[in-house]
């Protein structure tokens, strides 16, 4: 009984107390009532949170995905150029980033065949003073023309895999032909490329059709990424563009820039069969027997490390012109990853048999900067010099300076150069200079 009372007792006494103070129960549910809601929108305030870190994770992964369609939209070659591959680093012995990575696709005929279309638009407006006057000319810039590009892939194995490819250059007025007689020379239309390919980690690859042969792109290795305007083949940006007299009435010679400055890249590409060994430590050979007879074989090498990037090609050459014998040319590229800075150099010397050997030699200082999320901006000058063409005993320069600025989530580079071209001739009239300007974009898909 006595414990009853003990027990009871409290309750008793608390309720005469709620009885006597009938808010308090109420304050303490009000107070526990604004706590959840405190709490509610703590959390409430961290699933916002979590919702915008996922939004810009997957911002970060679209952004980089697009960056990896970006690369392998890159062509290869130098990457160029008109006749360069998008890279201009050596080529691979065997299946390049494009057949390996996954890539979007379109339709295809056939299901077991992994069909890509890609290319890409290249225009420009040249200004161009050849010591009388001064005009501006609208052009396809020859030095990575606009293009079309299908790819077809399709793996037998997990060794061995079998492509096709076919690229049709499309260059409305390109800056090769265009010249101040033919400011409009038409549509130029070039088979770059027809090919099929068995492509093996192992053995290396054949490709059989018309493509590069084993020498095109080995004099045009480049890493400063101004090569869309500014490479060794310093005539395509206005390869047309006649020399003129400088006294009596300033004729227009019938020379080119293009007949003066050739960087001697090789066979280009031609119908050929070629084959390219395995990448051993980043070294691999190519050879290819080309069409009427012509033949030539290249090595490439490709690494980096200790901060630096660097990438080299050499090839000869059997071109079979009258008078002419072996053809030999190379090209180093070293970039310093850390501060963008970068060299290039390239040579190249042609066999003749009644006049001295001609010859070309090609250097470029450049820095890619990363003033903006927009994408790098590379900038390049460089000097070039020949010698014996196009007769014996002539002399030509040219120097060049180049910005490139990168759009990367549009894959699109904006470019502006300065290029001045000099001919000395041995025998003939003394020519006046040719200064060109140039403002372009360059667009892939």
């Amino acid at each position: 009984m006595l414990c009853f009372l003990l027990l009871t007792a409290p309750l008793q006494a608390a309720d005469k107390e709620e009885q006597k103070n009938p808010d308090i129960t109420l304050e303490q549910l009000q107070a526990t009532i604004q706590q959840q809601q405190e709490q509610l929108l703590q959390q409430t305030e961290q699933l916002r949170q979590q919702t915008e870190e996922i939004r810009l994770q997957s911002a970060r992964m679209d952004a980089l995905q697009r960056q990896v369609n970006t690369l392998q939209r890159h062509e290869p070659s130098p990457t160029p150029a008109a006749s360069p591959s998008e890279t201009k680093t050596p080529q691979t012995a065997i299946v390049s980033a494009q057949d390996i990575l996954p890539r979007p696709t379109i339709s295809s005929g056939n299901d077991r065949i992994q069909l890509s279309l890609s290319g890409q638009v290249n225009r420009a407006f040249n200004i161009a003073n050849d010591g009388e006057s001064t005009d501006l000319y609208p052009v396809d810039n020859s030095t990575s023309g606009s293009r079309l590009r299908f790819t077809g892939t399709g793996k037998i194995n997990n060794d061995l895999s079998m492509g096709s490819r076919i690229e049709v250059g499309i260059s409305p007025d390109t800056s090769s032909q265009v010249s101040q007689t033919s400011q409009s020379p038409g549509t130029w239309f070039d088979q770059r490329w027809t090919e099929i390919y068995l492509a093996s980690t192992r053995y290396g690859k054949v490709s059989l059709g018309k493509g590069d042969t084993a020498s095109n792109g080995t004099a045009e290795v480049d890493l400063s990424r101004t090569d869309v305007a500014q490479y060794a083949g310093i005539a395509d940006i206005a390869g047309g563009m006649l020399f003129r007299e400088e006294e009596g009435n300033n004729y227009l010679t019938t020379l080119k820039v293009s007949d003066v400055f050739q960087d001697r890249d090789g066979l280009s590409r031609q119908s050929r069969l070629r084959y390219d060994t395995p990448s051993y430590y980043g070294f691999s050979l190519a050879g290819s027997l080309v069409t009427n007879q012509r033949y030539d074989a290249g090595i490439f090498w490709g690494g980096k490390g200790y901060g630096f990037k660097a990438a080299w090609a050499f090839a000869m050459s059997d071109p079979q012109l009258p008078d002419k014998g072996l053809q030999y040319d190379g090209s180093l590229a070293i970039l310093h990853q850390g501060s963008g800075l970068n060299f290039t150099m390239s040579g190249g010397l042609q066999e003749r048999d009644n006049q001295e050997d001609a010859t070309n030699l090609y250097g470029k200082v450049g820095w890619i900067a990363d003033f903006t999320k927009l994408g790098n901006t590379a900038f390049g000058v460089d000097y070039t010099r020949s010698e014996n063409l196009p007769w014996s005993h002539d002399s030509a320069w040219s120097t060049g300076v180049t910005a490139v600025q990168f759009f990367d989530e549009v894959a699109t580079e904006l470019y502006i150069q300065y290029r001045l071209y000099i001919l000395d001739q041995k025998s003939g009239p003394a020519l006046e200079d040719i200064n060109v300007g140039t403002v372009g974009a360059r667009v892939k898909f």
